[in-house]
C-alpha cells in the first residue's frame, strides 16, 4: 500500500514539473477525474491487473496526446492486453506530438514499417532508437540487430560491419543465412545447434525446421532420433513428438525463415528472455507479447509469459496462457497440466493438486518416458513416496540400464526410498547411481548427508563430500553437507568456513541457518548462534517439529535438543 502511495506522490511531482519536462502543455485542461483514473490505472498496472488499468487509462485519455508517460505506460498496457494493432495505432496519431519520444514507441513503429516493407521509414525510427538506447544494454542489443535485419530485409544481403554480441551474432547469423537461402546456413545451424550452453538446444526446432522445407525428411528423423527427450525442453520435446508422428505441416507452418515477421519475431523472444533471466518479468513480458503479435502461431513462445506470471504469482493470468496450448499435442498437453498442478498447490493445497493431477494424467493413453519420469518426480515432491517409487521402477525396466538417464532415476527412486527410512534399498540404489556416474555431485551430497544423518560411515561420508565440493563449490547445499560433516568430528573451524560461504548463498533456509547456530554456538560464539537460531522461527519454509527443536536450543544450546 505505501509503496503505491510513495509512486503515486512520485508521479504528481513529476507531472507537475514543468511543461518542459512532463510534456504537458496546458494543465488547467485536466481535472481531478483525469488525474485520478491516469493514477489508478498505474497502480493497477503496477499489480498485473491490465484490463482494469487499461478501464482507468481508457477515462483519462485527454492525458494522452499531452503526457508522454501516459501515452508509454498506455502504450504498455494495450501490448500487455494484446492490443497492439490498437497502440501502433495511437502512436501513429501522435507522431507529430512531443509526447511519442520513449524507446518501446518508437519499436513499434519500426516493426509495422518492417510489415509494409516501408524501409524508409524503418529506418527513420530506427535513427530514433539508436538516441533512446544508449544507457541501456538490452536496448542497444535490441537497436544493433534491428539495424542488421532492416539492411538484410531491404537489401537481401548481410551488413558487413556488426557489433559483437558474442553467441547472439551466431544466432543471427544463422537466421540471415537461412533467409537469404544461402550454402552455408546448413552449416550454420550444425555449429548453432552443437553449443554446449543448455538454451540453445531449442535451435534444433529451427534446424528441422530447416530442413524439413529443403525435403531432406531423413534428415530430419536421423536428427529427431539423436535427440534426448528426458532432458530437452518443451519445445523440442514436442518437436520431436512431431516428428515421430510425422507431423511436419504443424513444424512447418508455425515458423519460415523466409518471413520476416518470423524472424523478427524469435529475436524479441530472446530478449524477452533475457530480460526474464535477469528477473524484470514485467518487461519480459511486454517483449513476449510483441512476439506472439508478430508470430501468434508460434504457441511455445507463450511459455515464458506463463512462467513469468508463476513467478509473480499472477495465476488468473498464466492459467489464461496455458489454455492455449493444444491438447491434442500431448508434450504441450503435460506441460499445461504441470504449471496447472502447481498453480492449485500454491492456491488450493497439496490435496487438491494431487487429485488434478492424477486426473489429467489418466487422460494421456501411452505417456512417453519424460511424462513417466515428470509424473514420478511430482509424487515424490507431493510426499507421495510409495508412488514415485512405483513408476520410477517401471522407468528402470523400460531404459537401458547403463545410461546417465538410468543412473538419475536410481538416485531418485533411492531419495524416496531414504525419506520412507528404507535406508538398505536407498543406499543400494544410490550406490548404484553411483556406479554409473561416480562424479555426480548431488548424489555423493545425499548418500553422504544421508550417512551423516544416520551416524554411518562418517569419514567416508566426508572424502564423498570433498569430491562433490571439487565438482559443485558453488552448491549452498553441498557447502552446509560438508560443513555440517566437519561438525560432528568436531573440526569446528572448518565447519564455520563451509557453512558460511552457504548462508551467504541462501540466508533464508532453515536447515542451513540452524546448522550455523549449532556450529557458532560450539566455538563460544552463543549471540551470533542465537541470532540465526531466532531468524528460522521466522522463516516461512521452517516446519513446526522443527521450531520446536529451535525454542530449546534457543534456551539450552544445542547439546540439549
Amino acid at each position: 500500500m505505501y509503496s503505491n502511495l510513495i509512486k503515486v506522490i512520485f508521479i504528481l511531482i513529476l507531472f507537475y514539473q514543468g511543461p518542459v519536462q512532463s510534456k504537458v502543455k496546458d494543465i488547467n485542461k485536466f481535472d481531478h477525474k483525469d488525474l485520478s483514473n491516469y493514477f489508478s490505472g498505474l497502480i493497477s498496472f503496477n499489480q498485473n491487473k491490465n484490463t482494469e488499468a487499461l478501464n482507468f487509462f481508457n477515462s483519462a485519455k485527454i492525458l494522452k496526446d499531452q503526457h508522454t508517460p501516459y501515452l508509454q505506460s498506455y502504450i504498455k498496457i494495450l501490448v500487455q492486453e494484446k492490443k497492439t494493432n490498437i497502440a501502433i495505432k495511437e502512436l501513429k496519431k501522435n507522431l507529430n506530438k512531443e509526447n511519442i519520444d520513449f524507446f518501446e514507441g518508437y519499436l513499434l513503429l519500426l516493426l509495422d514499417s518492417v510489415q509494409q516493407k516501408d524501409f524508409k521509414k524503418s529506418k527513420q525510427y530506427l535513427s530514433k532508437i539508436s538516441e533512446l538506447s544508449q544507457n541501456n544494454t538490452f536496448n542497444l542489443i535490441i537497436y544493433e540487430s534491428l539495424k542488421n535485419y532492416i539492411y538484410l530485409f531491404e537489401n537481401k544481403k548481410k551488413f558487413v560491419n556488426k557489433s559483437k554480441f558474442g553467441n547472439l551474432n551466431l544466432i543471427a547469423e544463422t537466421f540471415e543465412n537461412c533467409y537469404l537461402d544461402l550454402n552455408e546456413t546448413k552449416n550454420s545451424y550444425t555449429k548453432l545447434v552443437s553449443t554446449n550452453e543448455p538454451d540453445y538446444s531449442r535451435y534444433k526446432f529451427f534446424y528441422i525446421n530447416y530442413l524439413l522445407k529443403k525435403n531432406q525428411i531423413e534428415q530430419v528423423r536421423k536428427l529427431a532420433k539423436k535427440i534426448n527427450t528426458n532432458r530437452s525442453n518443451l519445445l523440442i520435446s514436442q518437436t520431436v513428438e512431431w516428428v515421430e508422428s510425422e507431423n511436419f505441416k504443424k513444424i512447418n507452418d508455425i515458423f519460415s525463415c523466409s518471413e520476416e515477421n518470423h524472424i523478427l519475431s524469435e529475436f524479441l523472444y530472446l530478449i524477452a528472455n533475457l530480460y526474464s533471466s535477469e528477473g524484470i518479468y514485467d518487461v519480459s513480458n511486454f517483449y513476449v507479447n510483441i512476439s506472439n503479435f508478430l508470430n501468434p502461431k508460434f504457441i511455445y513462445n507463450l511459455s515464458l509469459l506463463a512462467e513469468n506470471h508463476i513467478f509473480n504469482k499472477n495465476y488468473t493470468l498464466a492459467k489464461n496462457i496455458l489454455n492455449k496450448f493444444d491438447k491434442k499435442d500431448q508434450s504441450y498437453f503435460w506441460y499445461k497440466v504441470k504449471k496447472n498442478t502447481l498453480i492449485i498447490s500454491e492456491k488450493s493445497g497439496d490435496e487438491k493438486a494431487i487429485k488434478f493431477l492424477n486426473l489429467q494424467f489418466k487422460k494421456i493413453k501411452k505417456p512417453n518416458v519424460k511424462i513417466l519420469y515428470d509424473y514420478a518426480n511430482l509424487m515424490k515432491n507431493f510426499q507421495e513416496h510409495d508412488i514415485a517409487i512405483n513408476y520410477y521402477t517401471k522407468l528402470l525396466s523400460i531404459l537401458k540400464n547403463d545410461s546417465i538417464f538410468y543412473s538419475e532415476i536410481l538416485y531418485r527412486r533411492g531419495g524416496s526410498y531414504e525419506r520412507l527410512e528404507l535406508f538398505e534399498k536407498s543406499d543400494e540404489d544410490l550406490l548404484q547411481s553411483l556406479k554409473l556416474n561416480p562424479e555426480d555431485a548431488y548424489v555423493l551430497n545425499y548418500l553422504a548427508y544421508s550417512w551423516l544423518e544416520r551416524n554411518f560411515k562418517i569419514e567416508i561420508a566426508i572424502d564423498m563430500l570433498e569430491r562433490a565440493y571439487k565438482k559443485e563449490s558453488d552448491s549452498p547445499y553441498i557447502l552446509d553437507s560438508i560443513g555440517w560433516a566437519y561438525y560432528l568430528i568436531g573440526d569446528y573451524i572448518k565447519a564455520e568456513k563451509f557453512l558460511k560461504q552457504a548462508i551467504e548463498i541462501m540466508p533464508y533456509d532453515p536447515i542451513i541457518n540452524d546448522h550455523y547456530g549449532d556450529i557458532l554456538w560450539s566455538l563460544n560464539r552463543k549471540m551470533q548462534a542465537q541470532y540465526h537460531w531466532k531468524s528460522v522461527l521466522k522463516l516461512e519454509d521452517t516446519e513446526n517439529d522443527m521450531k520446536e527443536k529451535i525454542k530449546l536450543k534457543i534456551l539450552f544450546g544445542p547439546k540439549n535438543t
